[in-house]
């Protein structure tokens, strides 16, 4: 079976790195973005299972990176992370599909299980259990 492929796109790199090597012990193949046009550019590439996306960035915003990533790969499941949460945000995110959207700091442990739930729905869409 095909490890889960996980996208991680945030402009904070400590953080980005720390959550990669996470992901990767707990055996997830994991790319990683600094920014939003970064990200799409890795989803014209490669086929990814689920993204961790960060709300607030630099240039391309977590929003406008989410639509456009969902044009690319309509498929993957899409956790949005932010420290600025609003409402507004959060039903638009779910609104347009986000599989979750969760506030920073989370608990990795936490985040790391809404992985695994959102591979597993990919995979009973496609009928292709991941777990």
């Amino acid at each position: 079976m095909q490890p889960t492929r996980v996208l991680a796109v945030d402009d904070e790199e400590r953080f980005l790195t720390s959550l990669a090597k996470l992901l990767a012990k707990k055996g997830y193949q994991v790319e990683t973005a600094t920014g939003g046009a970064q990200a799409l550019s890795i989803l014209t590439d490669h086929d990814v299972d689920v993204m961790i996306l960060d709300v607030k960035m630099p240039g391309m915003d977590g929003m406008t990176t989410f639509k456009e990533a969902k044009k690319i790969r309509p498929l993957m499941e899409v956790i949005m992370l932010t420290g600025h949460a609003t409402v507004d945000t959060a039903l638009e995110a779910i609104k347009i599909g986000a599989f979750e959207y969760l506030m920073k700091p989370c608990a990795i442990d936490e985040l790391i299980e809404k992985v695994k739930q959102a591979a597993d729905r990919k995979g009973l869409l496609l009928g292709q259990p991941k777990g």
